[in-house]
């Protein structure tokens, strides 16, 4: 999954896509396939806005899609915002796929890596907390010393 994740797309693969996209576009003869392979490029981009683009572009695409394009559109616009760290949105998605594909392993798998970044997120999240709280105590407790010091 941590490759699925972590692939970047060529630039060269992006820009003949996006050609094809906007050849079609133009013509007014824009294919679905041409559409996702288009947005499949953008969410692989290391660029947010492209990205932001590509999840523009499957949401266009998922009420138009048959199940087996569905399940395609779904799971990458799950990838999608995990690499936009917008984790909630990302198991929205990857858990709209599994309520028609409970035993989908590819999307199990995802549910379970955006869970522990969540997890690993929120704990990491927590002890930045913990420590400005023990930094504000500590403060607090120098400056009644020093008034303390000062009587």
């Amino acid at each position: 999954m941590e490759a699925v994740l972590n692939d970047l797309v060529a630039v060269e693969d992006l820009m003949r896509f996006e050609k094809k996209y906007l050849a079609e576009l133009s013509s007014g003869a824009l294919s679905k396939s041409t559409q996702f392979e288009y947005a499949w490029c953008l969410i692989r981009s290391k660029y947010t806005s492209d990205i932001q683009k590509g999840v523009v572009l499957l949401e266009e695409l998922l009420p138009k899609g048959g199940k087996e394009e569905q399940r395609d559109y779904l799971f990458y616009l799950a990838v999608a915002h995990y690499r936009l760290k917008e984790y909630e949105k990302a198991l929205k998605y990857v858990r709209t796929l599994l309520k028609s594909e409970p035993k989908n392993s590819q999307a199990l798998e995802l549910e379970k890596v955006i869970e522990k970044t969540m997890q690993k997120d929120g704990l990491v999240g927590m002890a930045i907390v913990g420590g400005m709280a023990l930094g504000v105590a500590g403060l607090a407790g120098l400056i009644g010393l020093a008034i303390t010091k000062s009587k």
